[in-house]
């Protein structure tokens, strides 16, 4: 495993996201000394909003290079290099939404192995972790809301069973999904367990991509038709194929992965691995350079350097350069107004 020294840093504890606190009220500012005669009695404030991305760094065997520091990355913003003001490796608690397909596709084999793989996901999650379950067909459906206890989601899974209807609304359950992670502190994710079918939703796909770009939540995606597909003469088909890219679009976009395990045998290390990339982000915070507030999607890139400026170098146990690969969300989507009088 491919490590560098620690990085010592902390990071601020966040209430749970159904008690979140409201900040308290700033102090007073000094009063403003009156305009000159003849000038406008207004003022003018402008708030910044600052840009957080959260990153993961594994070299090609699956280990996280931990021990990185502020100075190992560059960020860019739509090829402006952008100058990192946060940065934090704190092993805070997370908050996931474990979003299943709940239909009758694949003869409800997909259901079968969404709710025992979300059965073992829930048990990678520590005390402190939020964890709530959604389920969907025709609609979405709050099944389980945050709660500390795994056993909660545990008996949730159990109860479904029998699903009602054959249709799979995956955009608008994600994009639901989205909408009630939004205003949640600290590291969140949406893990989707579906076959990446949608078939009956309101959104369109072109509808639900500005969702997951402009949001902060990280989406891991577990495909469960794989063992049905895999053992069909046509795989799916077209349609499956675009069942897949939709599933890693989603992962990509958001700084997330995608996974579509065969074997059952598989599936303990992708739950494991989903649980502990959340806890091995390094969180980035920046002020963009761009302050145009024009509401439009902005690329983000994310390097590893070393302090020269160079590519930075990995060597494993035996001095032989390690190739790594960079998980971040490719963008975000620039505030339309930040003046007020």
């Amino acid at each position: 495993m491919a490590t560098l020294a620690p990085a010592q840093t902390e990071g601020p504890q966040r209430p749970a996201p159904d008690q979140q606190q409201q900040n308290p009220a700033p102090s007073q500012p000094p009063p403003v000394p009156p305009p000159a005669s003849g000038q406008p009695n207004y003022a003018i404030s402008v708030t910044v909003p600052v840009v957080n991305v959260d990153v993961v760094v594994t070299d090609n065997d699956g280990n996280y290079l931990s021990g990185l520091k502020k100075e190992n990355f560059r960020v860019t913003e739509d090829g402006a290099t952008q100058a990192i003001s946060n940065f934090g490796t704190v092993d805070a608690p997370i908050t996931v939404v474990l979003l299943v397909e709940y239909s009758q596709l694949g003869y409800y084999s997909f259901l079968a192995n969404a709710r025992y793989w979300g059965d073992i996901f829930i048990h990678q999650l520590k005390p402190v972790d939020w964890v709530a379950l959604e389920s969907f067909n025709m609609r979405s459906n709050v099944d389980v809301d945050f709660t500390h206890d795994p056993r909660e989601v545990e008996q949730g899974l159990i109860q479904l069973v029998y699903p009602p209807f054959h249709e799979s609304n995956l955009f608008d359950a994600l994009a639901d999904a989205i909408d009630r992670m939004r205003g949640v502190k600290g590291k969140k994710s949406i893990l989707v367990l579906a076959s990446g079918i949608d078939t009956f939703s309101r959104l369109t796909l072109d509808k639900v991509l500005p969702k997951v770009k402009e949001t902060d939540v990280t989406i891991n995606c577990v495909g469960v038709a794989e063992p049905l597909m895999v053992r069909s003469l046509t795989s799916g088909g077209l349609t499956y194929a675009q069942a897949q890219n939709q599933l890693k679009t989603f992962a990509e976009l958001t700084g997330g992965r995608a996974w579509f395990p065969r074997f059952d045998g598989e599936i303990p290390d992708i739950m494991r691995d989903v649980a502990v990339s959340l806890r091995n982000e390094y969180s980035i915070g920046y002020t963009s350079t761009n302050q145009a507030n024009d509401g439009k999607y902005r690329k983000i890139k994310i390097e590893l350097v070393n302090p020269d400026g160079g590519p930075l170098v990995v060597l494993d146990q035996k001095g032989k350069k390690h190739a790594y690969h960079i998980y971040a969300r490719q963008g975000y989507v620039a505030p339309t107004s930040s003046v007020g009088n």
